[in-house]
């Protein structure tokens, strides 16, 4: 019987506000870009009890919420943070998934013998994270993914939730067929047709007929429905990209002031990379027009690399020579994908050089780390931002 725990932090970026600011504490705290397209990042409970959420837009939020606390988004924080909470992870098993900055699947099954049960595991992971952090989590545990991800959902916030085989149909027959993973607006309204609502419904449900509404996706919606899933827990899936993007308050419509916030976003990701131990081999742009027209293009690097002078070159020329020469522009975005970790591959004719770059690499990310991102910038850079941050990857950037 395998043990899995899902761990989900509770209203994550506006907790950690709300730790590091304690006369926040108790009010409403909405997190996110603060100019007239941003977006809510993230909402405390506080807030969600006058229906803000994430991904509403920030104008929309302050009407619903006018005495709320708004603040812009810690990314450097809330990667500290994030990186502390795995390390606990880490210290019970290999095997983390991180979905995001605030969220991680964990197989504990060879850890059993030694650290006791899997709810065991999870009530002492629980505990770290509250008395280390001073935050709190929300922890699902279960024999299997779907079931562990649905107990983390079920009382939070601070919840704690056991799913086992002999109990997991009387958790799962009152529930909506909408927590199914895979089940979404489209799926739920032909189910609705039929007359399933609850996921007990589905049960005995005659797989022929559901195949002719759903095709090949029904025979996997009758195992989740029945407590089974079988897919594994892949720590590798936390290094697949790392990106950042902006939207603008206003469109740009100097393709030089498009070229400064791709540099800028460049050398941000570029720093996460190196904070990580990540390098990566493929780099990504993001265009979005004001008709909401949005382009990418890619382009391969000859080696993983973390450093902003050799993503940069390579950036540049996509959107000089592979994107029409368009403006305005609404929203600028990179992605740095197929990453790989471990020792630097040096150049056969300079090594030394690689050596010093890649050093310089990490002492500018110490200082900025202890004084904050402005503390080293480039000089066509000082004039500063051209818009709020509202998305990014999260999981420290990693998808």
């Amino acid at each position: 019987m395998r043990g899995i725990l899902h761990v989900d932090m509770d209203a994550f970026y506006a907790s950690v506000e709300q730790l590091d600011h304690p006369e926040w504490r108790g009010r409403p705290v909405i997190v996110g870009g603060l100019g007239p397209r941003s977006v809510v990042s993230a909402a405390s409970y506080e807030a969600r009890r006058f229906g803000v959420h994430s991904a509403m837009p920030m104008t929309r939020a302050r009407r619903l919420c006018p005495h709320a606390v708004f603040t812009g988004c810690s990314f450097g924080r809330y990667e500290e943070m994030s990186g502390h909470i795995r390390e606990i992870f880490l210290s019970y098993t290999p095997l983390v998934e991180p979905l995001s900055l605030d969220e991680a699947f964990l197989d504990v099954t060879g850890s059993l013998k030694l650290f006791g049960p899997a709810p065991e595991i999870g009530r002492l992971i629980k505990q770290r994270i509250k008395s280390e952090t001073g935050l709190t989590a929300s922890v699902g545990v279960a024999p299997n993914k779907f079931l562990a991800k649905l107990a983390s959902d079920l009382r939070k916030p601070d919840g704690f939730v056991v799913i086992t085989e002999e109990n997991k149909l009387d958790v799962l027959r009152g529930l909506p067929v909408s927590r199914l993973w895979g089940v979404g607006e489209t799926t739920c309204a032909a189910l609705d047709r039929m007359g399933i609502r609850k996921i007990g419904d589905l049960w005995g449900f005659p797989l022929d007929v559901l195949e002719k509404r759903l095709g090949s996706h029904a025979e996997s919606l009758l195992r989740l429905a029945s407590g089974e899933d079988d897919s594994p827990v892949i720590p590798d899936a936390a290094a697949k990209s790392m990106g950042a993007e902006v939207t603008f308050p206003t469109d740009l419509t100097d393709p030089k002031d498009v070229l400064d916030c791709l540099l800028e976003l460049t050398e941000e990701v570029a720093g996460r990379l190196v904070r990580s131990g990540f390098r990566g081999k493929t780099v990504t742009l993001k265009i979005r027009f004001p008709d909401f027209t949005t382009l990418t293009r890619s382009a391969t690097l000859p080696e993983p690399t973390n450093l902003t002078d050799e993503i940069w070159p390579r950036l540049k020329r996509l959107y000089e020579e592979r994107l029409p020469k368009r403006v305005p522009v609404r929203l600028a975005g990179i992605q740095v994908s197929n990453l790989s970790s471990g020792p630097r591959q040096l150049s056969l004719f300079d090594p030394e050089t690689d050596k010093r770059r890649g050093k310089l690499a990490e002492i500018t990310e110490d200082i900025r780390r202890k004084y904050g991102k402005d503390a080293i910038r480039r000089g066509r850079l000082i004039k500063g931002r051209h818009g709020e941050e509202t998305e990014r990857d999260e999981g420290g950037g990693q998808s």
